[in-house]
């Protein structure tokens, strides 16, 4: 892994790694052409060398990757590399591993199939400090309209070319989606079921970076707050191959399909709500077989990294960065309102992501959570620790 100001540059000494000479790019071109990546690579790969693939639409689509693998078999490239935000990393993935494979895309990702012949060599270049795409082992895809996760280890990048000068031509309303972005995955992964010590530590850093350099990233840009941005993106990504995401992600698919919020805006809608009502988690509901005390405890971390006293306090942080970045803190201030919507979002909330959240929710606790009528209870300060108690 390269992160550095410069480190594109790297991309010879990668293709001599590699022993390569044909190569398969999946790019977005607005992104390719605005963070100056394209004129860099041309100087780097001779053009009769490349199949360039791109013109694909935000949200990876499965028309999308049949095309792609299907241009990409008779490319037969030696590598492939991926260029972009998470849609462009997303379809890269897929591409370069599905190609090697005899079954459909489309039965690959709506069953589940294996993909046991593995993948071509994959080099992910971010263009956005967001999704941390280019660590993680899955991705996403939507088939008739419906969200699918394809996941397997031969889906991690062989190698990420993280270069936070291709993130300086974002513009805000983009740095503020993809940061909400990598922020909520951090702060999804302190207290998620698949949680571990190593994931959390990712995380802590990640969510740390994020709400310290999100705002000025946003709106004031500097080269330090671009590169910690990129850190922040890359170890969320780092952070949620381990522990998977949660409830807020859970609800942000319905948001972004019907509403067209951007994904990262839309995760962030419901943060706040969710952080109040895993902090009312009892024994009864509580989906972490280490116990409540234990997710108290990464809980607690939450509340230090925001520099928070209380739960409530810790909301009105969350919200009060949320509206910084001129994005929507909650539902109600995005104009979702009625009870007829609300119903609709809690009836379609992912199942997978909901079922890695700390404390479980029925179709009503969702729909109260969607009102922003979450109950904190007991624990609405700081909670106790046992002396003894560990991140694990």
């Amino acid at each position: 892994m390269y992160l550095s100001e410069g480190s594109l540059a790297e991309i010879p000494r990668i293709f001599e790694q590699f022993r390569a000479i044909r190569t398969f790019l999946v790019v977005d071109e607005v992104a390719y052409n605005l963070s100056g990546a394209a004129t860099q690579l041309r100087q780097f790969l001779p053009p009769d060398a490349i199949t360039l693939f791109s013109g694909f639409e935000p949200n990876p689509k499965i028309e999308d990757v049949e095309l792609g693998v299907a241009r990409c078999r008779d490319a037969d490239p030696d590598l492939v590399i991926a260029l972009g935000g998470g849609t462009a990393i997303d379809l890269a993935k897929m591409i370069a591993s599905m190609a090697r494979h005899a079954e459909s895309p489309r039965n690959i990702a709506v069953n589940g199939l294996a993909l046991s012949q593995g993948t071509l060599p994959l080099v992910a270049v971010p263009t956005t400090a967001g999704t941390g795409s280019e660590s993680t082992h899955f991705a996403v895809v939507y088939v008739d309209g419906q969200k699918y996760s394809v996941a397997d280890p031969c889906l991690l990048p062989c190698v990420a070319v993280v270069d936070p000068e291709l993130t300086y031509s974002v513009p805000p309303r983009m740095t503020a989606a993809t940061g909400l972005d990598a922020f909520c995955q951090a702060i999804e992964s302190i207290w998620a079921v698949g949680a571990t010590d190593e994931s959390v530590a990712y995380a802590t850093s990640a969510a740390t970076l994020a709400f310290e350099h999100l705002p000025t990233a946003t709106n004031a840009p500097t080269p330090e707050a671009r590169h910690a941005m990129s850190l922040a993106s890359h170890l969320a990504g780092k952070a949620i191959n381990i522990s998977k995401t949660t409830l807020p992600h859970a609800i942000s698919y319905a948001l972004t399909a019907d509403y067209g919020i951007p994904h990262g805006a839309a995760v962030a809608t419901t943060l706040s709500s969710v952080l109040a009502y895993n902090f009312g988690i009892s024994t009864s509901d509580c989906a972490d077989r280490r116990g409540t005390a234990h997710v108290r405890q990464r809980l607690s971390l939450i509340l230090d990294i925001l520099r928070a006293a209380s739960v409530e306090q810790a909301c009105q942080q969350i919200e009060a960065f949320v509206s910084s970045l001129g994005c929507n803190p909650t539902l109600a201030s995005a104009g979702i309102r009625t009870e007829e919507s609300l119903r609709v979002l809690a009836s379609r909330v992912n199942a997978a992501r909901l079922s890695n959240n700390p404390r479980m929710a029925s179709q009503e606790e969702l729909f109260s959570l969607l009102q922003g009528r979450s109950t904190i209870g007991a624990g609405s300060r700081r909670p106790t620790i046992p002396p003894k108690a560990t991140a694990g």
